[in-house]
């Protein structure tokens, strides 16, 4: 049962990634956190230890978040059809329906911002970020390696490049979607990725 303490250091949580999203992590300032929270410097300091300590719980939380969506989605692929290259097709899918139902624009991605002022965060940060990256890499190069072992590729490729590409095409698909305030990029984007897993795989 989640304890008052629990819930006050959740909204932290909450208002801190909000404010990293938007303004960026070295322009989020302890002061301005503990404003929004409701508490004292010294409650923020019983949470965490500094700005790279919430950085790192950040990273956490959104990690897990992440394996728990795309495992998610995954899943339901796998119910509704046994052939691993649909099942990557209705992944997809499934993906840019849930980007679609977002109101206005993506708020953005913690790897990103953490990636961009990686000289602002220490080792543990940078190191669970990029962790982070690899756990898309391992979701998806999986589900591909399944599709090699009974399709044949129409070009020369290979899994860590196809779940990368799937990676890139997330990151830079919100990035481009909010530099030139259009939300359906991100949507667009993921489509042309299942057309291009489609015709490469096609017989």
């Amino acid at each position: 049962m989640a304890t008052k303490g629990d819930a006050t250091k959740e909204k932290l949580m909450d208002i801190a990634e909000r404010h990293i999203l938007a303004n960026g992590f070295a322009a989020t300032s302890i002061d301005a956190l503990i404003k929004g929270a409701g508490i004292t410097k010294g409650g923020f300091f019983y949470h965490f230890d500094g700005k790279n300590a919430l950085a790192y719980a950040l990273m956490e939380r959104y990690r897990e978040q992440d394996t728990l969506i795309f495992s998610g989605l995954f899943k339901r692929a796998e119910e509704l059809t046994d052939d691993p290259l649909q099942q990557m097709l209705v992944f997809v899918k499934l993906l840019a329906e849930m980007m679609a139902d977002l109101e206005g624009l993506h708020p953005g991605c913690l790897i990103a911002s953490f990636t961009y002022e990686s000289h602002q965060v220490n080792d543990e940060v940078r190191a669970i970020t990029a962790d982070s990256v690899k756990d898309w890499r391992r979701l998806f190069k999986t589900q591909i390696d399944k599709i090699n072992a009974n399709y044949t590729a129409n070009a020369d490729t290979s899994s860590d490049n196809l779940a990368d590409m799937l990676s890139t095409i997330i990151e830079g698909g919100i990035i481009v979607s909010r530099a030139v305030n259009k939300p359906d990029i991100l949507v667009q984007q993921l489509m042309e990725y299942r057309n291009y897993i489609r015709l490469l795989y096609s017989r």
